[in-house]
Order: C-alpha cells, then structure tokens, then sequence
C-alpha cells in the first residue's frame, strides 16, 4: 500500500489501533506490532480496518478542541476565570489559520475518511466464500454500510465548521498533492449519498446489542439525513444547494427513527445525566450525613441509555487506555467550588474544576424553573459539605450558639453538618431581588445570590462572577477509577445524537413548513418529559425565591407549548429586537427549546450558524464578544499547514491561490 499524501505532508496511514487508542466495546484492545498490506485481506485485518474508522470519533470529547469549537462564542456559555483558547469565544486574531484546533479537525476527520475509502474498496474487493464475517454479499454490504454513515458523518462534521472541503472517496494508487475545495452543495450531495446508501441496506440494524455498542445503525444514518437535511435547506441567504423538498425529507428520516428504531426517550431528562447527581445522605439540620457520591454503575447506565443513538465509545479500563486521552470534558464546565466555599475541598463527585465556561444570562433566563426541570437537572446550585469539622475551639463562628441556634438542641453543634448545605447559589430573578440581610441570616457558609440589594428598592447587584458561577453538571464524570481527584481522563462516553434532537429536528422541519400544530407535537412531547412530576423531588428555591407554588403537583399544563410563544413577542422568549415575523420567532424559538433541551452538549455553534443567526444571537446575548467579532466568523479557518503541502499545476501554492482557498475573512 503506498503512502498518501494528504493536505499535509506524507502520511503512513495507520489502519490498525493499538490499546492506547481503541475504543472499548466492540473494539477490542490487542497490540500488534507488525503488519502487512497482506493482513488486510484477512477476515481479522478487515474487520480492524472497520473498527479503527470508529476512532476518531473520540477527538472531539479529549480535550479543550471539544468546549471551544461548539460553545464558545455562542449565545449559550461565556468566559470562566481560567479562560484558555478565548480565541474562539472573543473571535480575535489568534483564530487563524495557524490554529491547532482547525488543523486538528481537518486530519482528525480525514483520518476517519481514509479509513473509511481504504474499508469500503477492500471490503468491496473481498471474495471469500469461506468467511464466517464476509463470506456473503449481505455481510459486506453490513460493513460497507457502517463505513459510508461514518465517512458521511466525518464530511458532515467539517462541512459545518468549514464549508467545502476536498471530496476525497476513493484511495489514491500514488501520491497525490492537489486538492481542490468542492462546493457545500456537492460536499452535501456526497453525504446524503452516503448516508442514503447506508439506509438502504436491509442488514443494518435499527440498533445493536451492547457487545456491539457505538456503530453505525440505522438509526443513526436516519438521525443524520434528517439533521443533514435540515441543515440544508435551513439557508436563506447562503448557497448549500438547498431544495424544496428539504424539509420533507427531514420529516420522513426523523419520523423513521422515531417509529422504528426501538430507540425511547428516557421518561425523566435526569436519567441521561444522573451520574452527576447526589447520592447518599443529605443531612438533617443538626444531623450528619455523609459527602455526595455516585457509582461506576450509574455512569455505565447512562452510556447506555437507549435514548442515545450514537456516540463515541469510552474505555473504563484506564491501564488499557494509558497515557491516551479519554472523555475530558467534565473538566471545563465546574466553577471553584474548592476555594471560597468554606467546608468545600476538591473531590470526586465535584470534580476538578477547570472554570473555562459559565452559563450567560441568557441561559440561565430562557429556562422556567418553577414548572420545567431541566434547569435544576442542568445546573448545580448546591454544594454539600464534604471537609472534616474543625473544633468548635478552632473554629467557634462555624458553630450554633446560644444566642443564634433555631433550636436549643443545635446548641455548641457545627451549623453546616457532613453532607449538609455549605455552597448556595440562588437563582432569583431580578424582579425579586434578596435583600442582603436576609441572605446574611442564612446559615449556610457560603451563599451567592444572583440578585441582591442592599436595601429594598436600592441598587441591585450579582454575586455571581466569571469564578463563583452555575456549574453545569450534565457532563460530571464522579467516578474516574483512580485514586486521585485530579485525574483528568473521564469514563462517559462522548454522545453525538440522541432521540431528543430528532424530535427537535422533526419538530423545527414541521414549523420551516408553517405546519405549527405537528412541530408543537415534538416539542411537547418533550416538555411533557421535562415537567416536575406530583411529588417529584425540587428545589426549594422554587418557593422560596422564585414565587412558585409550594406543592408538589405536576407541572405539565404549566409547561406546555402554545403557538403564543412564537406567533406573539413572548416576553419568555428573549427575542431579540429585530425579530418580528412569525417564521422568523419560530427559528428562535426552536434555538431556545433546543438550549432548553442540550444545552453544553456541543451542538450550539453549528446550530447558530445552520440558521444563519451567530453573529446577531452572540452579538447580543455573550458579553465578552470583542469588536473584533464580524460575520466571516460562520467558518472556521482552512488550516495553513494543509495549503502549504498542497500544489496546483505541480506547483505549490502561490500566496493569491492560497487566499482564494482559504475561507473569506482569514
């Protein structure tokens, strides 16, 4: 096999993983050292070849490429106070075409995509009657299948970030040097084609067993024609060759998935994060408990939710992963919980915080928290305590006396317990602000209202800061398996699509087409999902500091959609001011069900840019965008390093033909 050269310098591609980089489940983790071009005509080459185009899924989920690159400069997150690659939150001059983090996108996934080439050309050459895993035409037409839905899905992922790239299909006989950029439109048309191809084969399943967990299904190519579709025909100004009947098609693919796939929403939107959440003891006043903790047991049922259609898959075994990346982005989204917070020291279930993201206003307002659960099951407002006690002698303000203990009893007792209340964030609205005297009278150590003033009437101001902020703790990994809570390498596996955002997409096709009354049947369903249920667990800050009722009724008329909220300038909403038709609140619309619904899960870049509103959503809503912020920012930059290996004619690209294939703007 002879070496090709891609975008950038000779590269041997590699067609095996060794454990450092194999996935767990279906891959299974062997070390081989030394291959020939004949081991890919073996049964056991060719199904490896298959498996390794499964691993650069993981990229995205492995470091800071994976915050930076979808939530960053968005409407959604703004800056932490340990902010690294603001870059792509400030949109300044560092994002260039010299950035790691393009170029990273660009060989990542055309790694895949050669994989991919190499599978379905030897696959497809294979003839063995004797395979017990290729011997038939239907097995290798199952293989192939798998490889086109992921070469789709690599083209798609840098269709998004880039625009037109090079369509690259089949493996070049010898080196190769030129690359000309195809057009969106043709770069659309070979993902569809694919993903169309892959549907089409009647041995791929709707879903695997969990032996088989994280390939390529059908319902995962069905997911991906529906969101590809959408996409599409979601331009308006811009040309991705769009068509008519886009939205039909984003129906009829969605609509598979949801009747046939065997895939279900989870009946309660915690149960995808729950390993984030408390177990344990929450302590009695007066009372210990005992610190949070969760389970290697939770994590492993929340991977394998039956509402996740694809994702990349994690191994839990660490010594195989070594000094290999894992899942590492429960690190980003934590504020300092470990310093201010009195009782607080860093744990396992806290996790480390990296402080690189905080939720922006207009986050934490587009969620209604008295009737819809989502926000309290996104977000953490409570820390439990989970230092030692100091003597009261050490320590005699952290302790009840007699002059201020609710109870005689409490009397010489520490007034924050183990597993008791010591971090609050209280998320009040500004229209009822806490006076700071009430808030002093808290027996908590520590208590950051979002709103507060220091007399009723006087001027309100935040405690909450780009350090003390909501932590977001969908993606919370709690277990890790080592003995250090500084170990960056999680365990959750890194999801790419799950059934809720195919009732998002079927939902917001429904409504391009002025078909309100179906598009409110998806979002309602999950509405539905997301109400507090009669006598469902919730915070008490929905009664004592937000208005809302004090009893434990289900909430769903409450949160139900109505045309209202889109065909009307609803205050809920936060429209901005040159919204003002119906088709155009209902893209809006449909982008605050979907942060309502996925928010922090690394779609909300590509999401702004497919509806053509990034530049006036995060103009208006992310407080740290600098003026150096202009619409050329949709696409990410072509990365130099890929250019300067390039020719045209022979030659290597002169300084104009490199600024005519670089996006506009860079």
């Amino acid at each position: 096999m002879k070496n090709l050269v891609l975008y950038i310098k000779c590269v041997v591609v590699v067609l095996f993983l060794s454990a450092a980089l194999s996935c767990n489940k279906f891959i299974k983790e062997e070390l081989v050292s030394t291959l020939t071009e004949d081991y890919y005509k073996t049964d056991a080459g060719l199904e490896d070849l298959v498996k390794s185009a499964y691993a650069p899924l993981q990229w995205k989920f492995t470091g800071e490429q994976s915050y930076a690159m979808s939530n960053f400069g968005t409407d959604e997150f703004r800056e932490g106070d340990q902010f690294n690659n603001v870059r792509y939150n400030d949109y300044d001059a560092n994002l260039n075409a010299n950035d790691l983090f393009v170029d990273g996108l660009w060989t990542n996934n055309y790694a895949g995509i050669r994989r991919c080439n190499q599978g379905i050309e030897l696959i497809s050459a294979y003839d063995n009657p004797a395979s017990t895993t290729l011997g038939t035409q239907a097995k290798k037409d199952l293989r192939v299948a798998e490889l086109k839905g992921l070469r789709a899905f690599y083209y798609f992922h840098l269709l998004q970030q880039l625009g037109g790239v090079p369509l690259v299909l089949t493996v070049p006989k010898e080196a190769q040097y030129e690359f000309p950029r195809a057009s969106e439109a043709d770069v659309y048309t070979q993902v569809i084609t694919d993903l169309r191809a892959a549907a089409a084969v009647t041995g791929l399943p709707w879903r695997y067993t969990a032996a088989d967990r994280g390939r390529v299904t059908k319902a995962m190519v069905n997911h991906y024609l529906a969101k590809v579709y959408l996409t599409r025909g979601s331009a308006v100004t811009e040309q991705r060759g769009q068509k008519a009947t886009d939205m039909d098609s984003a129906i009829y693919y969605a609509n598979e998935v949801i009747v046939n796939s065997g895939h279900v929403l989870e009946a309660d939107f915690g149960n995808l994060f729950n390993a984030a959440y408390p177990d344990g003891t929450i302590a009695p006043l007066g009372q210990a408990g005992t610190a949070p903790l969760s389970s290697k047991a939770k994590i492993e049922a929340n991977n394998a939710s039956n509402e996740i259609i694809f994702a990349a898959q994690f191994s839990s075994n660490l010594l195989l992963v070594g000094s290999g990346a894992n899942n590492q982005t429960h690190l980003f989204y934590p504020s300092q919980y470990d310093a201010g917070v009195t009782g607080m020291t860093r744990d396992f279930f806290n996790g480390r915080p990296f402080r690189r993201l905080r939720p922006t206003d207009y986050t934490i307002d587009i969620f209604d928290k008295v009737n819809d659960s989502r926000f309290f099951k996104t977000f953490q407002t409570v820390y439990y305590r989970n230092a030692a006690i100091p003597a009261q002698s050490a320590s005699p303000g952290l302790y009840w006396t007699a002059a201020n203990a609710p109870a005689p009893g409490l009397v010489n007792l520490p007034k924050v317990m183990l597993g008791d209340t010591a971090g609050l964030y209280i998320v009040n609205p500004r229209n009822l602000p806490l006076l700071t005297s009430r808030i002093a009278a808290m027996r908590y150590y520590a208590v950051f209202a979002r709103n507060k003033q220091t007399t009723s009437g006087g001027e309100i101001t935040s405690d909450f800061n780009s350090n003390k902020y909501l932590t977001m703790w969908k993606l919370s990994d709690p277990i890790r398996l080592t003995n250090t809570n500084n170990e960056a390498k999680g365990i959750r596996n890194g999801t790419y699509a799950r059934l809720a955002e195919t009732y998002l997409i079927i939902a917001e096709a429904y409504g391009r087409k002025g078909d309100y009354t179906n598009a409110l049947i998806y979002v309602n369903r999950l509405r539905q999902r997301a109400a507090y249920k009669a006598n469902e667990t919730r915070s008490p800050q929905i009664w004592q500091y937000m208005g809302g009722p004090d009893n434990l009724a289900n909430t769903e008329v409450n949160n139900m959609a109505t045309t209202a909220l889109f065909t009307t300038n609803a205050p809920s909403e936060l429209y901005p001011p040159t919204v003002t038709s119906t088709p155009d609140r209902f893209i809006h619309f449909m982008l605050n069900e979907r942060t309502r619904e996925l928010c922090g899960e690394f779609y909300r870049w590509e999401d702004l840019v497919r509806t053509e509103t990034l530049f006036e959503r995060t103009k208006l809503y992310n407080a740290d965008i600098s003026p150096s912020f202009a619409t050329f920012h949709k696409r990410r930059p072509i990365p130099y390093l890929q250019m300067v290996a390039q020719q045209i004619g022979g030659q290597p690209m002169s300084p104009d033909q490199m600024k005519n294939y670089q996006n506009p703007g860079y």
